[in-house]
């Protein structure tokens, strides 16, 4: 079973990255040890920087790194980079266009026992609606460290959601990657699942588990939130009779929400929107979340049943 993080495999990047790119930085806010950045702390002192716990002071200094020509890398903690700092992410980063990458560490339910204030479930939303701004939610090491290497080769603003807990292998080392292009894990006749992140997983048994019973299921990977990959969702979904969309995010402004605007102008079918409630959470580990929300490989079954 996989132990390695997507928090890990973007340190892993940035480790072997800055052997030779010294314009490589990474700033934390007193959260090096939760985003798995103390090695690249300890061997490139130089090239990293700490905030504590000062989110605004985090994304402001990262913009103006940036505008020295730095590639910058700032990772906090999701539930409050996306909040604290929104109006910095809003004018230094994605009005200004600076080359910063906002790392959301332990995003969604990652802190599930730690209640309401450490979940970050809007977060999908809020940074999407910023002009300038992408969103990525990766589901795997391998799909996370081929998107911090295409990162590193431009120069745009950019979010990334990564969850706490190691997810199971969805691809490998060598797997096929494109900026911005959905990965599309299977094709079905029945019903089209649009997931993304720590979702992945859940649905891909799901997907396993339906086409059993003979109810034929394809399976995308939208790491990319925004931009979404629409031409390859229309031409998986213009076939089937139902589209499902798995995220751990609330109902309003996610995955689910960019796949009805273009399913609505563009291909028109039934859809399906699985996600958290707009209400404040139960707290529990996140499996145990997952369950109780129907988010995990029985509850998203159950609910294909019942709708397809």
């Amino acid at each position: 079973m996989n132990t390695i993080t997507n928090r890990q495999a973007i340190c892993d990047v940035l480790l072997e990255k800055a052997k030779k790119d010294k314009e490589i930085v990474v700033v934390c806010s007193d959260s090096r040890g939760s985003a798995s950045l103390t090695p690249f702390a300890n061997a490139y002192p130089e090239q990293f920087v700490e905030v504590g716990i000062a989110e605004q002071d985090l994304v402001g200094i990262s913009a103006g790194l940036a505008s020295c020509h730095k590639k910058v890398f700032a990772a906090s903690p999701a539930s409050f980079l996306t909040t604290r700092s929104y109006e910095q992410a809003k004018v230094d980063v994605a009005y200004s266009q600076t080359n910063v990458t906002l790392i959301g560490i332990s995003g969604g339910v990652s802190y599930g026992a730690l209640g309401m204030t450490h979940h970050s479930c809007q977060d999908f939303a809020a940074m999407s609606s910023l002009t300038g701004m992408r969103v990525y939610n990766p589901s795997d090491r391998f799909q996370t460290a081929k998107l911090i290497e295409s990162l590193l080769e431009d120069e745009l603003p950019a979010y990334i959601r990564v969850s706490r807990s190691a997810t199971e292998d969805i691809y490998g080392e060598n797997m096929d990657f494109t900026l911005n292009k959905a990965n599309v894990i299977s094709s079905g006749a029945d019903v089209l699942l649009v997931a993304c992140g720590e979702m992945v997983p859940y649905a891909k048994e799901a997907m396993k588990q339906l086409n059993k019973e003979g109810i034929s299921t394809g399976l995308i990977d939208m790491y990319c939130i925004k931009p979404l990959d629409e031409e390859t969702l229309i031409q998986q979904a213009k076939d089937v009779n139902l589209v499902v969309t798995i995220e751990e995010h609330a109902p309003r402004g996610g995955l689910g929400a960019a796949v009805a605007q273009v399913l609505s102008k563009s291909c028109p079918k039934r859809l399906l929107e699985l996600n958290l409630p707009d209400e404040h959470l139960i707290s529990g580990t996140n499996k145990e979340m997952f369950k109780y929300y129907g988010l995990d490989t029985e509850g998203i079954v159950a609910s294909v049943r019942k709708n397809v």
